[in-house]
């Protein structure tokens, strides 16, 4: 029987995109024969995964991971084509995971994340086979580990479509849980106003200034207009100086809430399935109509 190598079996997975221990099975049936083999994956998955790779994934789940004792956690985005398949069992499974792996051995990345055991082989053979048994492309874009100061707490919503990883110091499990729905709904970019990029701020300074001249201010009041505008945009995008949504009085901020509480929130993560991917949106009957198009001009 032919010696199958660590070298014929990545070969046979570069060609194929199929998992590495089903390039090994075929590589083995066919007694080493590398095109024979790649026959046998094609039959068997019938190219799927390498099709696949190629496609966008935009829909999936946001998975989260907390200790028993809320002092270690993780959240961590895995991506598909579908939403179809983000409700599969096996893809949710893999994503639990994967984002228990990442709490527990602190991956530096999605490449050191991908390469970690899991199952009967490692985080991205699991994933590559499920692409092989789907046919659909899926892909962990993102994760985050916590270490808490206070406690982690986590929510999510719409079908783990919004997902928030929170670190509540002091306070009670209540308003912890008030104050991730709160992140969920309001989507804060970040806890306070340092943590706001002076490239974002200055933008909303310029046009400010350009909204307040084109009004017919004087050129004298303009910066201070600005200024004015800036305090307000960080209000609405700062969790601290977000008025709380269940605030009975329609005006107290989470800062005033936390503050009359003794708590204190040490920092937080928010995920939203395919924030910022371009997703492809097609035209299903135009489509059709190229496709019927490009069949009769072949005739």
């Amino acid at each position: 029987m032919a010696e199958i190598t660590a070298g014929m079996v990545k070969e046979l997975r570069e060609k194929t995109d199929a998992p590495m221990m089903e390039c090994k099975k075929a590589l083995t049936e066919a007694g080493g024969d590398m095109a024979k083999a790649e026959e046998i994956l094609r039959v068997k998955l019938g190219n799927k995964a390498s099709k696949a790779a190629t496609r966008v994934a935009a829909e999936g789940v946001v998975s989260i991971n907390i200790s028993a004792d809320g002092k270690l956690g993780s959240i961590l985005e895995i991506n598909s084509e579908t939403d179809f398949v983000a409700k599969n069992d096996d893809f949710l499974a893999l994503a639990a995971g994967a984002a228990k792996l990442v709490a527990e051995k602190n991956p530096a990345d999605v490449a050191a994340l991908s390469a970690l055991p899991l199952g009967d082989g490692t985080v991205e053979s699991v994933r590559s086979a499920l692409v092989g048994k789907i046919g659909e492309n899926m892909s962990i874009r993102r994760f985050q580990r916590a270490e808490a100061k206070g406690k982690l707490v986590s929510y999510v919503h719409g079908g783990s479509k919004i997902g928030v990883l929170v670190d509540v110091v002091d306070g009670d499990e209540q308003l912890a849980k008030d104050i991730a729905m709160h992140i969920a709904a309001s989507k804060p970019k970040s806890l306070d106003s340092s943590g706001v990029s002076a490239e974002l701020l200055d933008t909303e300074r310029r046009i400010a200034i350009e909204k307040a001249r084109e009004a017919g201010k004087p050129e004298a009041m303009l910066e201070k207009i600005a200024e004015g505008t800036v305090q307000k945009y960080l209000k609405d995008v700062t969790l601290l100086g977000q008025v709380f949504v269940k605030a009975e009085d329609g005006k107290q901020t989470i800062e005033q809430l936390l503050k009359s509480k003794g708590a204190s929130v040490a920092s937080f993560t928010l995920y939203m399935v395919g924030e910022g991917i371009e997703k492809k949106v097609t035209d299903f009957a135009a489509e059709v109509a190229a496709q019927a198009a490009a069949a009769a001009g072949n005739k």
